[in-house]
């Protein structure tokens, strides 16, 4: 009804519901501020529609066209409409929210991904800065791996070496024990072969002493 009624019920000069309509001797209506300042532009008592000029600024309220618009003003939107437009085109919930950055009302679920995302896109950024950091952490372990194999490297040569200094030091001391022994016995060989030679006059003394 409000749709089939709209052009009879629409100022021609506003294009909005009546406001405050007046009739014309020509029959036309318009919204009373708007005629009064349509006649004050044009310096003439002119029609907006049929372009009829009257000596005098002469309309008389139509109270029947005020009452109809107000009423087409209060119903043009349904209760079924009203609720349409206050949920969420996208996710069908009621718009709770408004987004002082682009000026418009949200849903929850809409201010729940604003928080994870940047007009609906994942942030660049963080994921940069993930995919930075994880590499960053890749490389100080890499660094840390490579500091740990050069120390022990650095460890497990100088315990060679000092390993082959401590079999050089006993091969050293293992070869004079072994000229000590060598002497020692080439000694004591000695002293047999001279016992050996000297042994009867060594028995023939020992007889004249006790006699």
């Amino acid at each position: 009804l409000t749709l089939k009624l709209k052009p009879e019920i629409t100022c021609p000069i506003c294009l909005d519901f009546f406001t405050d309509p007046v009739s014309l001797d020509c029959g036309h209506n318009f919204c009373r501020s708007c005629i009064t300042r349509s006649w004050e532009k044009q310096e003439t008592n002119r029609c907006a529609v049929c372009q009829e000029t009257f000596q005098e600024k002469s309309h008389r309220v139509n109270r029947a066209l005020a009452s109809l618009a107000e009423k087409a003003r209060k119903f043009s939107l349904t209760p079924t409409q009203t609720e349409t437009k206050l949920r969420c085109e996208k996710h069908q919930k009621k718009l709770k929210l408004f987004c002082e950055s682009d000026k418009k009302l949200l849903c929850v679920v809409c201010m729940c991904l604003s928080l994870l995302c940047i007009h609906g896109v994942m942030s660049d950024i963080l994921q940069e800065q993930a995919s930075s950091l994880q590499t960053q952490v890749k490389d100080d372990f890499a660094k840390i791996h490579q500091i740990l194999t050069d120390r022990e490297q650095r460890v497990m040569i100088d315990l060679r070496q000092r390993e082959e200094e401590i079999l050089q030091r006993m091969e050293t001391n293992l070869r004079e024990i072994q000229s000590n022994l060598d002497s020692v016995q080439q000694e004591i060989s000695e002293l047999q072969t001279q016992l050996e030679k000297d042994g009867p006059i060594f028995l023939q003394v020992k007889r004249l002493h006790y006699n």
